[in-house]
């Protein structure tokens, strides 16, 4: 992999000045959906697949951009003077936006610099190819320009450049995830207040199976902030009755008493799934450690049907997928994983029965839904680094 990017830089930008190969993973949830800008808990991972990169800094102030996934849109052009949104930029505004929020923050960055990415993560499957693309930008800034920046430091300024300049609301998840992965770990993370704890992934001869719709979607222009406004309406409205900064502070218990302050009988559910997710998180990280792997499949799967009916963000590709999934022997849980609307679905499998899992969902799929769904076993790994 190395060889291949390094020879396709020296191709497109020339082999004059030193270069750096870079890369940082992708993630999945594996419980906790739309729980992190609720205030709420989740538990991703980092996976060995991700993005790679290959950059040098210039001696001028220009930008110039090349990803192997989009060869037709050729070299982008732009510079650190002007570092603002351009919907003809097309991706290059996830790296543009990271150099500007590390400027908006304070950082020094006085050259421009030649960078080419790849990526081994599916795009628009879920597993937070933009996160990672953030990351890794930071990642080169950091290192390219000596800056004292720390991981979470750099998952932060990936999630600003996310919400400010792309404009997707999105929650600290992916980008934390990114940054702060450790190999064959979990991270239980408390996105209220960033303190978090790496969960040993032991699952037995069990696998990570990620099942991918392969139906494209954009978070940006999908209802992602339509359910951040819901949750926040909700929030308001128990606010009048409750010392409360986020939905994530409530028990189960509170909000079946205090439900019927909250107006909207849509809000009520979009808070429902918000609160019960949350729960659902704290026990499932607390079977896990109890090897209690069969409840953290129940955990799962009834996070699913909560994203499902309450927060209505699945659909009939992951439901189909999810629905195969959980007919067909040595599954031990399954559920949508991501923003949802398309994407991808994660199962945790029994290894013997891997294959055949793979070729009877596969077939359920193609048959109700009219095209292939995509299949990968993945390894649980590292955050960014250099090569």
């Amino acid at each position: 992999m190395k060889k291949e990017i390094v020879e396709q830089f020296i191709k497109q930008f020339g082999e004059e000045g030193t270069f750096q190969v870079y890369f940082a993973p992708g993630r999945v949830n594996l419980i906790g959906e739309h729980t992190d800008y609720n205030g709420g808990h989740v538990f991703p991972c980092a996976l060995t697949i991700g993005t790679y990169a290959v950059a040098r800094r210039r001696n001028d102030r220009k930008l110039r951009f090349y990803s192997m996934n989009f060869e037709a849109l050729g070299i982008i052009e732009s510079s650190i003077d002007q570092l603002v949104y351009k919907p003809e930029d097309d991706w290059t505004n996830y790296p543009k936006g990271v150099l500007w929020a590390m400027t908006e923050k304070g950082y020094r960055i006085d050259y421009g610099m030649d960078v080419l990415y790849y990526g081994t993560i599916p795009n628009a499957s879920g597993l937070s190819s933009s996160a990672s693309l953030e990351v890794l930008t930071g990642f080169i800034l950091k290192d390219l320009f000596q800056l004292d920046v720390s991981l979470i430091e750099l998952a932060l300024i990936g999630q600003y450049a996310e919400n400010k300049f792309v404009g997707v609301n999105c929650g600290i998840m992916d980008q934390f995830a990114v940054a702060m992965g450790k190999k064959n770990h979990a991270i239980f993370l408390d996105t209220a207040d960033l303190s978090y704890e790496y969960a040993p992934l032991e699952l037995g001869d069990a696998k990570i199976v990620i099942m991918n719709t392969n139906k494209k979607r954009g978070l940006g222009d999908s209802k992602y902030n339509e359910r951040r406004s819901q949750c926040e309406a909700a929030l308001a409205e128990l606010q009048k009755v409750l010392p409360i900064k986020a939905l994530g502070e409530l028990s189960e218990e509170d909000f079946l008493i205090y439900k019927s302050k909250i107006s909207d009988p849509i809000h009520r559910k979009r808070a429902k799934h918000a609160v019960f997710e949350n729960q659902r998180t704290i026990k499932a990280v607390k079977a896990l450690k109890n090897n209690d792997i069969t409840l953290f499949g129940q955990l799962m799967n009834a996070s699913h049907v909560s994203l499902k009916y309450d927060y209505e963000v699945t659909g009939i590709e992951l439901d189909t997928l999810v629905e195969a999934a959980l007919q067909q022997e040595g599954v031990i849980g399954a559920r949508m994983t991501g923003a949802g609307f398309g994407g991808c679905a994660v199962s945790i499998v029994k290894g013997e029965y891997v294959d055949s899992f793979i070729e009877e969902v596969g077939k359920v799929y193609k048959e109700m839904i009219g095209y292939e769904a995509s299949f990968y076993v993945v390894e649980v790994g590292d955050g960014p680094s250099i090569l």
